[in-house]
């Protein structure tokens, strides 16, 4: 006698809600709602995993198509510039691609990072970062091994704050810039990436980037 278990029934309404807040598509999200028991904050949590790894597959595939991508705040006194990758020209061209680098130049407006990635944070600015954090903790007294954690966290969050990948999107919270990509490889079907951006701010030099301690912006050729 057979104790497979029946699979689960997913009101189509809860399906409809994931892909809303996701834009996962149908089979992925009911999968997803599967696997989270019905619970839907789970099975977002699920297709963020799912979206990293299969980012994470893709980002070995050379992304040389892609558009430049603008936002202009309103009046005029911000604009930005990003280019957006993908490996077609089809790709570069769907309503969704043009959407998403529009929503990420609106995201610089209004966040000004200064990095793409972390990786791009110079050792000098690491260094001076980790210099003034670590002098604040130990100026509260605290041990030493408890001043290393301090600092660790503090570079996390200094990371977070400045490294465009690893900000949470100005208009959800509840994702980060990194993961809204990871969520459009998954969607479109292809690597895609942030190579530069420039920012540009009514009465700053260079779109805010200019300056012996600030670290150039890439600037769009």
């Amino acid at each position: 006698m057979s104790t497979q278990q029946p699979a689960m029934q997913i009101p189509a309404q809860l399906v409809k809600e994931l892909r809303e807040r996701t834009n996962a598509g149908f089979s992925d999200c009911r999968a997803a709602l599967v696997e989270a028991g019905g619970d839907i904050e789970k099975a977002i949590s699920v297709l963020r995993k799912k979206g990293q790894a299969a980012a994470a597959k893709k980002a070995q595939r050379e992304a040389s198509e892609g558009l430049v991508g603008n936002y202009i705040h309103a009046g005029g006194k911000i604009g930005v510039l990003v280019e957006l990758n993908c490996e077609s020209d089809f790709v570069a061209r769907t309503e969704a691609f043009q959407q998403l680098s529009h929503d990420i130049a609106m995201h610089i407006a209004a966040l000004d990072p200064r990095y793409v990635r972390r990786e791009e944070v110079t050792p000098e600015m690491l260094e001076k970062e980790r210099d003034i954090y670590k002098a604040q903790a130990l100026a509260t007294g605290k041990p030493e091994p408890v001043v290393e954690k301090i600092v660790n966290g503090k570079m996390e969050k200094f990371y977070e704050e400045n490294c465009l990948y690893e900000q949470h999107y100005i208009k959800d919270e509840s994702v980060t810039i990194g993961e809204m990509i990871a969520q459009a490889v998954i969607k479109l079907g292809e690597n895609i990436s942030i190579r530069r951006f420039v920012r540009f701010k009514v009465g700053e030099v260079s779109g805010g980037a200019a300056g012996p301690e600030t670290a150039p912006v890439p600037v769009l050729a």
